[in-house]
């Protein structure tokens, strides 16, 4: 697989690779699920119980999805992306191993890295985590929840909050369950900040989230939609999101024009995300990316991750991106690529 970031980090000067180091910045655009180590990942496949009946589905799933990882993605198409995940959600079903996994990622993101003389700073300041809460024998989605924020909560309130999601493929009572625990977490004081939604981007009708949406809103929680991921996504599918006012928009790679104006009359902010966008193919290459657009019409913008696990890269890497030379980056100077790292601190959700 391509590493475009660590590429375009690797073509920069050491003052410049400082710089980007130290530049204060957050990340908002992180998916649990997809950002934990490999590392963690195979622990807790050490820490499984042994099978004493032979190898299950969910053994060859997890030994699958593992195997593709450690050896490094190569997707054709986005949807393939979303078949890593079995393996991964094989591995974290139950709470204390939940609690692992998102202690790893945390500490990925908010933690200095390497060893106590030689330590690179945090990848960012601010982290706003997302995860979609699931159920299963051993949990029920609010303990799920509990799970996750139980972690966060070990860091202050100014280093990172929780954003809950909801999927594309979920049926109205579901979703809405799913915003009744947010708000529910919210009110009882929990660190958490809004909603999501996500999920294959061609699934579901839009009309039907809108009533969790509305519930958000109600509630408090602000709202960050996935939305024109890929070519396949309709102009009504995209106004129908787009009217129900969220605060960000995730990717958005794909907005017609009239999609276009009403981001910028009322300046709703994009989430970036350069590699996902590429090694998932939905650009060509950064010359041809809709981050381009943005800039030059001045829109709030947060670089972001996306999923670390599946497209090894980090949040220095992201921004090295945007200051590479083409044609490995876009060739920004320091000054915008600090004005950018503040917008993604200026655009977080407030708790």
């Amino acid at each position: 697989m391509k590493d475009y970031a660590a590429e375009a980090f690797a073509s920069l000067n050491s003052d410049d690779k400082a710089f980007l180091k130290a530049l204060p910045k957050a990340e908002l655009h992180a998916h649990l699920n997809g950002c934990i180590p490999l590392s963690c990942l195979q622990d807790l496949v050490r820490q499984r119980p042994v099978q004493t009946s032979g190898t299950t589905e969910s053994d060859e799933k997890i030994a699958k999805g593992l195997a593709m990882l450690e050896q490094g993605v190569v997707l054709e198409e986005i949807h393939e992306f979303f078949d890593l995940f079995p393996a991964i959600y094989a591995l974290t079903s139950t709470p204390a191993a939940l609690r692992q996994a998102t202690a790893a990622v945390l500490a990925q993101f908010l933690q200095p890295q390497g060893d106590s003389g030689e330590q690179e700073p945090a990848q960012c300041i601010y982290l706003e985590l997302r995860t979609t809460p699931r159920e299963n024998a051993e949990m029920s989605r609010e303990q799920y929840l509990d799970a996750v924020l139980c972690e966060m909560e070990t860091y202050s309130a100014d280093k990172c909050a929780l954003i809950v999601s909801t999927d594309r493929r979920m049926d109205t009572t579901t979703m809405m369950e799913c915003v009744s625990i947010a708000a529910k977490l919210k009110g009882a004081g929990r660190r958490v900040v809004g909603i999501d939604l996500c999920g294959t981007p061609t699934i579901g009708n839009a009309e039907d989230f809108l009533p969790a949406f509305k519930l958000a809103e109600e509630s408090g929680l602000k709202l960050t939609v996935h939305i024109a991921e890929t070519t396949a996504n309709t102009e009504q599918d995209v106004m129908t999101l787009l009217s129900a006012n969220p605060s960000r928009l995730g990717h958005a790679t794909f907005l017609h024009k009239e999609a276009r104006e009403l981001v910028l009359e009322k300046k709703m902010a994009i989430e970036i995300c350069l590699s996902s966008n590429l090694l998932c193919k939905t650009v060509d290459d950064l010359k041809a990316h809709h981050i381009n657009y943005w800039l030059e019409h001045g829109l709030p913008l947060a670089i972001c991750t996306d999923d670390t696990l599946v497209f090894r890269n980090d949040l220095v890497g992201e921004y090295a991106l945007l200051m590479a030379a083409p044609p490995l980056g876009l060739g920004l100077s320091r000054d915008k690529v600090s004005l950018l790292a503040k917008m993604s601190l200026d655009v977080r959700f407030e708790q």
